[in-house]
């Protein structure tokens, strides 16, 4: 049912709520609840096109249903029949996108076995874009009014000074020396000390390209009609007229409409000023080419230096972009033709100018949205990361620049960024193709992050004759499911729940999963379990209490160390647990596709995903960031560089092993398992913020299903062509943890509500399981 605006006098296309139900069931704070304000709405009926008269969205068949049987409830003193209405209704989703690509990735998202992604494949109108978004890609160019002297002293703005503003402004000031010292270089040198000032404190003052008509072209020494004409000249010389008003200007005749507010010089050329000297063209003087030789390089070296640091730490993204625009402009221009003012400053001569440079913020904490090409900026700056890790990796080969330890950890946090753009690669070409090659393509590329660390550990322990290389391949699969089934569902809950007080989710879709999840881990721990039950109990260094040797003759119990289970030794293993593990790795994928079939074609009514009649038609010809073919590049030079990083990471992680103070089982479990799945995690937490929690807890889900059924397999079938001693068999940690917590959380599932309560005890659980653990002794291969 589309929701109505809390302005709108017609009430009638709400959800009439019986004077039966109770206070804690109102319908309009449900759907409030239940509304997403980005793209999607958890309510019962689609949505409908613009102009639908509101008598057409009261008369909706679940509406007389969910009443009537509120009411039949009422009599019978039980509103269950009530509460399986809403779940009817609350399972009816109505999908508004801007076109077909990303309402084709939208339902990708509830599909069972597709990653869920929220970031756009499609480049968004920039003008339905928010005011705070369009704040982010502004060129500070744009004069704002004056509001005080005192507006811009903010914490960002006074951390600039100290970051970058000194040794900026003291740049310039010796720069300009520099150019005094050359006498013929005196008009750059002035331009230094005013940018020295400037860059100190660049707040509420801008800086203007100054047109002083024709002789503006003759400096420039081009034709006056080569020059494009700006569309900011109006506003530059409408705000110089209106902060100072005793200024000779002229704005009589402009339309306030026009994107072009004055004519270019070319159309109408400014005159001469009274006794100003023909300047020569820029490029035929002797200072022009003093400048770019002595002054220019080293501003090259101080400005590229505060972009870089500026860009990496995010927030500071307006100083990179001042400091870039200067590089590229400012510097370059004659120095007679740039001009300085402040936002407080009241009479100065005006001429006609163009803003080139206004800052008023150094820091904007909205810039995390920010994204280069489709790609979050986190992103971005990342991928350096793994540029450094190759080069260090493969050419300090003896550790003289960087430690074990170092490289470990670059090479680890390397497959973060290789993660997002693997998921970002996936989600292009699913949305852009069928159900059958998106299903292919997630499938293949889905885990290939996490199956590259496994693989090159298990081939790399092998070849080392290091079996606790294995050891540590079965914390990470085990740390994977503790985190996905816990940790991710459980953070999404908490902030959602705490920004949403209470949201809703489709029980019986989570159903399906929490179902899956029970033949997932059954399957994969069944070895395991067969194994205890038949398997032979062997210990080494068994003393008896005395101290005395088990060959001794004393009546004291023994104290045994390093007790398993003897598969090797006899028949057991070769003749049943083998088989058994085969069959159980043929079985899950089986189970897989069958859950896809289930979900996607005979009961594909249990999403009923539907796109809002009228919203896609709205925006013709979208702009895809990556195409088909781009996406499939990208994924496969992903992958690569991920086997890359993965086979450094391995090589580098025994001084990591042997920490005598961490188990190597915590390790596994936590820095291996969960660093690669931290995109999943931000996925999560946007779904989770969009009031969007089944997508939350659906990412978390898929994540885990996927691991028991189709990378464990993989695992075990290529150690069938490979040998590297990888055996399907767990600890007692590893199985009774993951039971424990597939039983916990299809409990919190049950009633199909979430709040920051049952987000906490998630988490709770997840930490308590993480100190087992830390403490637990280290694996015997190890």
């Amino acid at each position: 049912m589309s929701v109505p605006h809390a302005h709108s006098p017609d009430t009638s296309s709400r959800r009439r709520r019986p004077a039966e139900l109770p206070a804690d069931l109102s319908w309009d704070q449900d759907l409030q609840a239940g509304y997403n304000h980005e793209q999607i709405h958890d309510q019962g009926q689609p949505l409908l096109p613009a102009g639908t008269p509101p008598t057409h969205q009261s008369v909706c068949p679940q509406q007389r249903i969910c009443t009537t049987k509120c009411i039949s409830a009422h009599t019978r003193s039980n509103h269950n029949t009530c509460d399986d209405s809403w779940e009817e209704i609350q399972s009816k989703r109505t999908i508004r996108a801007e076109n077909e690509v990303e309402a084709n990735k939208l339902v990708n998202n509830y599909r069972f076995g597709f990653r869920k992604w929220k970031s756009h494949v499609t480049e968004r109108p920039f003008e339905d874009r928010s005011e705070v978004v369009k704040e982010l890609y502004s060129e500070l160019n744009v004069i704002k009014p004056y509001s005080g002297s005192g507006h811009f002293i903010t914490c960002g703005n006074v951390l600039y000074v100290f970051l970058f503003g000194w040794w900026v402004s003291l740049a310039y000031f010796l720069v300009s020396i520099l150019m005094f010292i050359t006498v013929t270089g005196v008009p750059y040198g002035k331009l230094c000390l005013k940018l020295s000032c400037y860059f100190l404190w660049p707040f509420g003052k801008s800086i203007h390209e100054v047109w002083f008509g024709s002789e503006f072209s003759s400096c420039w020494d081009v034709p006056p009609a080569s020059f494009p004409p700006s569309s900011k000249i109006g506003n530059t010389l409408r705000s110089c007229c209106e902060q100072a008003p005793d200024c000779e200007c002229n704005t009589d005749g402009v339309d306030e409409n026009s994107p072009v507010l004055l004519p270019s010089t070319t159309e109408v050329p400014v005159p001469e000023i009274p006794g100003r000297p023909h300047c020569t063209p820029f490029w035929r003087r002797f200072s022009t080419y003093v400048w770019l030789l002595l002054g220019y390089p080293p501003l090259v070296v101080v400005h590229s230096l505060a972009c870089f640091i500026s860009w990496i730490l995010i927030f500071t993204i307006p100083v990179s972009k001042m400091n870039a625009r200067t590089l590229a402009v400012i510097l370059l221009l004659p120095p007679e033709n740039v001009s300085f003012s402040s936002s407080s400053q009241r009479k100065h001569q005006c001429y006609e100018t163009r803003a080139l440079l206004c800052s008023y913020h150094a820091t904007n904490w909205y810039y995390y949205k920010y994204t280069v090409d489709g790609i979050n900026v986190f992103a971005v700056n990342l991928l350096p990361l793994v540029i450094v890790a190759i080069v260090i990796g493969y050419i300090d080969k003896e550790n003289d620049y960087a430690s074990s330890n170092v490289k470990f950890a670059i090479a680890l946090g390397s497959m973060i960024p290789l993660s997002y753009y693997i998921g970002m690669g996936i989600a292009s070409i699913s949305a852009q193709s069928n159900f059958a090659v998106g299903a292919v393509v997630n499938a293949t590329f889905g885990s290939i992050t996490e199956l590259t660390f496994y693989i090159t550990a298990l081939i790399r322990g092998h070849q080392a004759a290091n079996p606790c290389l294995q050891e540590v391949v079965k914390a990470a699969l085990t740390g994977t499911l503790l985190g996905c089934i816990l940790f991710i569902p459980g953070i999404c809950m908490i902030i959602g729940g705490l920004r949403h007080s209470e949201q809703r989710f489709n029980s019986r879709s989570t159903g399906v999963s929490s179902a899956l999840l029970f033949i997932s881990i059954g399957g994969v721990f069944a070895p395991t379990l067969f194994s205890k039950a038949y398997g032979n109990l062997v210990c080494e260094g068994c003393t008896n209490s005395s101290g005395q040797n088990t060959s001794s003759n004393s009546s004291a119990p023994f104290v045994c160390h390093n007790c398993h289970y003897d598969l090797n030794n006899g028949t057991l293993f070769h003749n049943h647990v083998e088989p058994l593990v085969f069959t159980v790795c043929t079985l899950l994928p089986i189970a897989y596709i069958i859950g896809l079939i289930f979900t996607l074609k005979t009961h594909s009514h249990i999403y009923n995903i539907q796109v809002g009649e009228g919203q896609v038609t709205r925006q013709h010809g979208a702009v895809v960031h990556w195409s088909r073919w781009r996406s499939l590049i990208i994924l496969i030079m992903a992958t690569v560089l991920t086997s890359a990083c993965a086979d450094l990471a391995t090589e580098h992680i025994q001084p990591i092993l042997n920490q005598p103070n961490i188990s190597q089982y915590f390790i596994g479990v936590t820095v291996l398992a969960m660093v690669p799945e931290i995109p999943e995690i931000v996925n999560g937490i946007q779904f989770a913020l969009q009031n969007n929690i089944s997508l939350s807890l659906e990412v978390g889900s898929c994540i885990a299903v996927q691991v028991c059924m189709l990378q464990i397999p993989i695992l075990v079938f290529f150690n069938a062509f490979y040998d590297v001693g990888f055996v399907l068999l767990f600890s007692d940690l590893h199985l009774w943890a993951s039971m424990f917590s597939v039983i916990v959380v299809n409990y919190i599932f049950m009633d199909g509500k979430s709040d920051y309560f049952q987000g906490t005890a998630l988490v709770v659980v997840y930490l308590i399981l993480l100190a087992l653990y830390y403490f637990a002794p280290s694996p015997a291969a190890c």
